[in-house]
């Protein structure tokens, strides 16, 4: 009876050991699917970040690279001496220029990203209606500006809006223009250039949104006397706002920093902070105040981020 209950006993322990190894196993499985895109974001962001971080403490110098360091020491007298400048923050605050250009680019990015919300949802809601054999080759159609260069498809529409390009010709031979329309050099060409550029960024999360809900559901709602109307924005929408946060997110964040499309389409007047960046460290070589610049703007960014996260994850939590 006793030497049942200890080999029992044995074997009770060799099924804990060996479900105690199993659970190591899996933990550092998860450690290691988790770490690479940590060691990836550690590498490539948050490196970067405190490098340019360290720049934005420095003052401006003549010499390679064009600032001072921030660490000074002697071995032979013995001392560190650490020099820290908050001037270049202090500065940000006190020029409204600086302000303006956060404002300015806040503002074009929120305007372009509710005019691509608007036209990438009847878009991604077409895709998801329609038949599997179609789907892949709609969606292709979507993704297909990727294959051609940025800067070619900005310059295209350079071509479109200038005096004499294809709208203001198309426009003069029918009569409905007497003489050409300004658009290129404008906040108008600027706004068509953002939209068109990250539109596919906008289509293919409310897709993948849309795509998943339940048809069943409007269905039901008609059954009960909905009107289509009131079926979109009470049961559509809810059901497609994880794609249309993720979609906002995804242009509206790089729509900030964009230096490229107002740079090609917009004009003198057109001010935005990836202007402002490229000026500051290339024309000014002010590296420091750059790099204030770019700090200031990505927590500006990553802030409402922060928040939005976590209030989605106290709603999932509840």
């Amino acid at each position: 009876m006793s030497i049942q209950t200890g080999s029992a006993w044995v074997e009770g322990s060799g099924s804990r050991l060996a479900k105690y190894n199993l659970l190591n196993r899996i933990n550092w499985g998860r450690f290691s699917v988790i770490a690479i895109p940590m060691l990836w974001l550690a590498v490539f962001f948050f490196v970067p970040f405190l490098v340019v971080f360290k720049i934005s403490l420095s003052e401006t110098a003549i010499a390679v690279p064009p600032y001072t360091a921030l660490l000074d020491w002697n071995l032979e007298d013995a001392f560190i001496n650490l020099k820290l400048n908050l001037g270049n923050y202090l500065f940000l605050f006190e020029d409204s220029f600086y302000i303006d250009a956060y404002l300015s680019s806040i503002k074009i990015a929120a305007i372009s990203t509710v005019f691509t919300l608007l036209i990438a949802f009847p878009i991604a809601y077409m895709i998801a209606r329609s038949k599997p054999t179609t789907r892949a080759l709609l969606l292709s159609l979507v993704i297909l500006p990727f294959w051609t260069s940025f800067l070619l498809r900005v310059y295209a529409w350079m071509g479109f809006l200038k005096k004499n390009g294809l709208i203001n010709e198309f426009l003069l031979s029918t009569g409905i223009i007497d003489q050409p329309l300004i658009m290129l050099q404008t906040d108008f060409a600027v706004y068509i250039g953002i939209v068109y550029t990250y539109l596919p960024f906008m289509v293919l999360p409310l897709y993948s949104a849309l795509e998943k809900m339940d048809i069943t559901l409007l269905e039901a709602a008609e059954d009960l006397g909905s009107k289509p109307a009131t079926s979109f924005f009470l049961i559509t929408v809810p059901m497609a706002m994880p794609g249309i946060i993720a979609g906002c997110m995804l242009v509206f964040i790089p729509a900030v920093g964009e230096f490229v499309i107002p740079a090609l389409l917009g004009g003198s007047d057109t001010l935005m902070i990836g202007r402002v960046l490229w000026d500051e460290f290339f024309l000014n070589r002010d590296w420091p105040m750059a790099s204030a610049v770019a700090v200031v703007m990505l927590i500006v960014l990553v802030l409402p981020i922060m928040m939005i996260r976590n209030s989605q994850g106290k709603e999932e939590a509840v």
